[in-house]
């Protein structure tokens, strides 16, 4: 009865490859995205602070 468990288990859990890809671009794209808005915020800072 266990292995007929694990393979109904397997059988049901697809690995879908297209979505995965999809996600880890969106993701890429977020870190991306976040990224540049941080070192835009510290370009801020230091003009605040040389022009302060």
């Amino acid at each position: 009865m266990l292995m007929d468990n694990r393979n109904a288990d397997s059988k049901k859990k697809k690995f879908d490859f297209k979505c995965k890809k999809e996600n880890a671009i969106n993701s890429l794209l977020e870190v991306e995205h976040f990224l540049c808005n941080f070192k835009k915020i510290c370009n801020t800072i230091c003009l605040y602070k040389i022009l302060k």
